[in-house]
């Protein structure tokens, strides 16, 4: 639940950034900071690198999750947070499937959960009456929610094997593909640079997620992938609570009911794991 937590803090910081900053930026300066924090410790620990493949596949971890959380932030800067969020939570399907495929207990309080939480992304996204542009945005933060879920329940999968391995090294595979990646293309496209203070708060955001992910791991090592990575994946609640107390969103009540329906829905894809 701390690692949900701080992943929810983290997440709402990089959205309400990425609505007056590039998505790039906010995500560049957000993973920066957490590499400089890895680079740091493995540099006193000396911890040495696990195998060729675990590091592929910690690599392969870092790209879902960078994609996925770059669908995000874009999701959830130009749509309603207290939809988005919940929508990218249901990647916790992914982890749960893979559980289940590799030996993890299948109960009925899963498949109803999946249902539940299919049905509550539907409801969720069920379009206001607004103007042509506001439905355009509405559609397409709803397909980068989407998105967005596919990418951490990839990430969810395949960080489990490597976390068993090294914390340190599943954690550095994570931003050593994505901070270069992204650098390169800040550069090309030149966006327009944050100031000090925005620069220091999304830093502090990079921490959170950076701890977050850590926490993340450590459970990893104690539960089964399919607990874990439900749990983890109730970190949209901070989000949501954040967005109605700071920005005052309020949304209709059936799209309302779907993102009930969608929390609902992990919860019980959690319970029926346990």
């Amino acid at each position: 639940m701390a690692a949900a937590a701080c992943w929810g803090v983290s997440d709402f910081t990089g959205g309400l950034f990425s609505r007056r900053l590039s998505a790039l930026v906010v995500l560049l300066i957000i993973e920066l900071s957490g590499l400089v924090v890895l680079l740091t410790v493995l540099a006193a620990t000396q911890e040495g690198p696990p195998p060729r493949d675990t590091v592929l596949v910690g690599l392969a971890a870092g790209a879902a999750g960078i994609l996925g959380l770059g669908l995000f932030y874009r999701g959830l800067a130009i749509g309603t947070m207290s939809i988005v969020a919940p929508i990218s939570a249901t990647g916790a399907a992914i982890p749960v499937v893979v559980g289940v495929a590799t030996g993890d207990a299948l109960t009925l309080l899963i498949g109803l959960g999946l249902a539940t939480a299919m049905a509550g992304v539907i409801l969720a996204s069920r379009e206001q009456t607004e103007g042509e542009q506001e439905r355009a945005d509405s559609r397409l933060s709803i397909l980068l929610a989407v998105g967005a879920a596919i990418g951490f329940g990839t990430f969810f999968v395949l960080y489990d094997s490597v976390s068993d391995e090294s914390t340190l090294w599943a954690m550095l595979c994570i931003r050593g593909v994505g901070v270069p990646v992204i650098g390169a293309i800040v550069l090309f496209t030149r966006p327009s640079v944050p100031g000090r203070r925005d620069t220091g708060i999304l830093a502090a955001a990079g921490l959170l997620d950076l701890s977050a992910t850590g926490l993340y791991a450590l459970a990893n090592r104690e539960g089964a992938l399919s607990i874990v990575g439900v749990v983890g994946s109730l970190y949209p609640v901070a989000t949501v609570l954040l967005a109605r107390v700071v920005l005052g969103e309020r949304v209709r009540p059936l799209q309302q009911a779907g993102v009930v329906l969608a929390f609902v829905g992990v919860g019980l894809i959690s319970a029926g794991s346990a």
